[in-house]
């Protein structure tokens, strides 16, 4: 069964798309730009602050379909400038750690150097995730 998922939480869709679609456990979200969702406005300013505003708005429509960013099995990045990937990874890195500590597993992943993008935005992401029914949380002792 195929279900829109849709927020306030997040950017409204620039034309006939949904935020998101869950089918069973998976969720496809819709490309996501740096567009603040209170102002509706596009973000400017390093890719940083343009990653975290693209990564916040994925988390949101994910939370809003039962999922969450350790859901995520793939995402792919749109770029218009692949100068500022090591920018934009260090951003990326902080919502998917990889650490000996860390519990869940980085997603597959696809960065791609664009010409454009809408709005002439910097940076775009889109995931695919596919919620854990058997998550536990991690032993501390």
């Amino acid at each position: 069964m195929k279900e829109i998922i849709a927020t306030p939480d997040a950017p409204a869709a620039l034309g006939p798309y949904a935020q998101g679609v869950k089918v069973n456990d998976t969720i496809y979200v819709s490309g996501q730009l740096p567009v603040n969702p209170k102002t509706n406005q596009l973000l400017t300013g390093s890719i940083g602050v343009q990653t975290e505003q693209v990564l916040k708005n994925l988390r949101e429509i994910l939370e809003e379909g039962g999922a969450r960013l350790d859901d995520v099995v793939k995402i792919t990045i749109y770029m218009t400038d692949l100068d500022k990937f090591d920018e934009m990874n260090r951003v990326f890195a902080y919502f998917f750690p990889n650490t000996e500590t860390s519990t869940n597993l980085l997603p597959a992943r696809a960065t791609v150097e664009v010409s454009r993008l809408p709005k002439d935005a910097e940076i775009e992401m889109d995931c695919i995730a596919v919620i854990s029914r058997d998550y536990q949380a991690p032993e501390l002792y």
